[in-house]
């Protein structure tokens, strides 16, 4: 018969457990973005859960989220692959995006706290501070923050849940072309959404998230010799 303390026991296991994949997710997720596992890339889970210092359980599980995320592939009897990055599938991915980040920033401008709207207006001023130093790190960690503020803000869950791995792929696009970007265009494109939001003009935010995949797509195209 199990025991009060049993139960509180399992629990904090499962919850040790949780976190420690969470942990693995966005440590192998960051290698992966910022190409110290570069695409093509073939690993095996041993030498990884070495790298990372973190047990194979929990990156197991970081691994099957990121398959999912079609960041990484199964080799069978050779490991794991970092996924390449080709043009049919970046080109579909914003095509998708499209459609989430204007739900997603549209319903931010309508339903965000003023406390999120602080944070957002926080960061737009740090994103712009990091193109003008031509910190891409600092960039795409700041990118990253606005996304997830937006994305709470709109307490859409589902479209949150759907864009994350987008996001993570158009990171991951901008480090291997960074030649071919323009970090101020985009932080001038990041401020103009960021002050619809703020505005709470939600036409407003919904035309400057277009407008950012606009320049992504072009971006892209041009990186890739599509033109």
């Amino acid at each position: 018969m199990k025991t009060c303390n049993d139960n509180f026991n399992i629990y904090n296991l499962r919850f040790v457990k949780e976190r420690l994949a969470d942990k693995a997710y966005a440590t192998v997720e960051e290698l992966i973005v910022t190409l110290a596992l570069p695409p093509g890339h073939i690993f095996s889970e041993t030498a990884l859960s070495r790298q990372i210092e973190i047990g194979r359980t929990p990156l197991r599980e970081a691994l099957q989220r990121l398959a999912a995320d079609r960041l990484v592939k199964v080799m069978p009897r050779k490991g794991m692959m970092v996924s390449e990055i080709n043009s049919t599938d970046q080109l579909a991915m914003l095509e998708t995006r499209r459609e989430l980040d204007r739900l997603v920033v549209s319903r931010a401008a309508r339903r965000a706290t003023d406390i999120q709207l602080d944070l957002l207006q926080e960061t737009g001023g740090a994103i712009h501070a990091a193109a003008g130093a031509s910190d891409i790190a600092a960039f795409m960690r700041l990118d990253r923050k606005c996304d997830e503020i937006l994305e709470a803000a709109s307490r859409n869950p589902f479209a949150a849940q759907a864009l994350a791995p987008l996001h993570t792929h158009c990171r991951r696009f901008w480090y291997q072309y960074q030649h071919e970007g323009d970090l101020g265009q985009s932080a001038d494109l990041h401020e103009r959404m960021i002050d619809a939001v703020l505005s709470r003009d939600e036409q407003a935010a919904g035309s400057a998230a277009d407008a950012i995949i606009d320049y992504l797509e072009r971006f892209t195209r041009e990186a890739l010799d599509l033109v």
